[in-house]
């Protein structure tokens, strides 16, 4: 993909639904009894891979582009898949299944591409094990492929040394199956869908935040039953961010972003953008089987640096890659602490953005937590190195329409893993 500067985005953008809750609706649907309807759903190739191992467990999952039907079999009723179950690229479908997995009474085994196989997973397997859960490395190098075998459940109270979203699931869908109360206390509180979602499916959850955004535990008590829910998937604020960096740094824009979700533990990098100058408006707010839910309404602005640290890194992780363009293009320095996660994500994030904003011209310098982008400099157009990660080759399409000259995006066809019509919708803001 080969693209230059422009100017003059105008129109409205509808944004396909959330990455993270199409998962957790194929997965809370499988295990639920009766029928669970979901629209907006996500057809990336990480919802997919879901989709697929789940199918392989005897679960019926009827898929019409942005719709999805699970017809449910109960907490019971998943059977063993006779193949590897094929986790592609996603490490959401990772290491929640693997909750799931830990309390059947069968032998399963999971495996994704190379790049899924290289990423830690010592972070769900130490706590599963304190719960009486069998999980190996079949390599022993605490990453996939994993082998689970059947193991008998009690419930712990971990304390997790990351705020983790994908690790506190993993070890409440475990809880489902476990005797007794299962219990995660974060350092910050990392997205809550699972919580809330979990909640409307009929489990038994609860949630205890302390003052000052430091420390928030999640419970849950052993289920017998989940029922299937009807569910509208908010659009992906993840997706939506590329859409609100673009309308604020190329000029005369103009982009309304419609229901988004956002959800204050998903949605920093609004505040981020306030932080920076940002002309961005919020409308028409609501909720929607929990979720908060609005129109996002993004201008043309002068931003300048600030500093993004602390409770705010779990609720705009994914961000920070299209939040560093940004800031390459503010006035000042932007400075990103405590962000160490960046280096588990599909590339080391902190490398891949870095090395790439210096081929744009960027004055930025690595951490080991996170980047110090002294901002203002004009961009140049270069060739991006995405190394097939979705999230590097959506930020840097950004950064090619404010750069001067032509960017070249290799690979740019991983965009497909969360926003399969990435560019297509571009072109309609033309």
């Amino acid at each position: 993909m080969e693209l230059t500067n422009i100017s003059g985005l105008k129109g409205e953008v509808a944004i396909p639904g959330d990455k993270s809750i199409s998962h957790r609706c194929v997965m809370f649907g499988s295990i639920s009894s009766g029928i669970t309807e979901v629209t907006n759903f996500l057809p990336g190739a990480d919802c997919r891979a879901t989709i697929d191992c789940f199918r392989r467990m005897g679960i019926d999952i009827e898929h019409n582009e942005t719709s999805v039907i699970v017809h449910g079999k109960g907490l019971r009723g998943l059977r063993a898949p006779q193949d590897i179950l094929d986790v592609g690229n996603s490490g959401t479908t990772t290491r929640l299944i693997c909750g799931i997995l830990a309390g059947q009474p069968f032998d399963s085994k999971l495996s994704g591409d190379n790049s899924l196989n290289s990423r830690p997973m010592r972070r769900i397997m130490e706590p599963l094990t304190q719960m009486g859960a069998n999980v190996s490395s079949v390599l022993r190098n605490d990453c996939a492929p994993l082998y689970i075998a059947p193991g008998q459940l009690h419930g712990i109270h971990y304390s997790s040394p990351v705020a983790s979203a994908q690790v506190k699931s993993c070890l409440l869908l475990a809880g489902l199956y476990a005797d007794g109360e299962t219990s995660v206390t974060e350092p910050f509180l990392s997205r809550n869908h699972t919580e809330l979602m979990l909640k409307e499916f009929g489990a038994d959850v609860r949630s205890v935040y302390e003052t000052g955004g430091t420390k928030a535990t999640a419970s849950i008590r052993t289920c017998r039953q989940l029922y299937g829910q009807k569910i509208s998937v908010p659009g992906d604020i993840s997706s939506a961010a590329y859409f609100i960096a673009a309308g604020l740094l190329v000029p005369n824009s103009e982009i309304l972003i419609k229901n988004v979700g956002i959800n204050p533990t998903r949605a920093g990098i609004l505040e981020v953008c306030q932080n920076m100058g940002a002309d961005i408006s919020l409308f028409n707010e609501r909720k929607e089987g929990g979720e908060p839910i609005g129109d996002i309404l993004v201008r043309t602005s002068n931003l300048h640096g600030t500093t993004i640290e602390g409770s705010l890194i779990p609720t705009l992780i994914d961000e920070i890659p299209v939040i560093a363009v940004m800031a390459a293009m503010a006035e000042g320095t932007t400075v990103i602490r405590d962000a160490a996660e960046l280096k588990v994500k599909e590339t080391n994030r902190i490398e891949t953005v870095t090395d790439n904003l210096r081929a744009m011209g960027c004055d930025v310098e690595p951490t080991d937590d996170g980047m110090i982008i002294h901002g203002g400099k004009r961009l140049h157009g270069t060739t991006i190195h995405t190394l097939l990660d979705h999230r590097i080759a959506m930020a840097f399409s950004i950064a090619a329409l404010v750069a001067d000259g032509v960017t070249k995006i290799l690979d740019s066809h991983c965009v497909d893993v969360s926003y399969p019509t990435f560019y297509d919708t571009f072109e309609n803001l033309l």
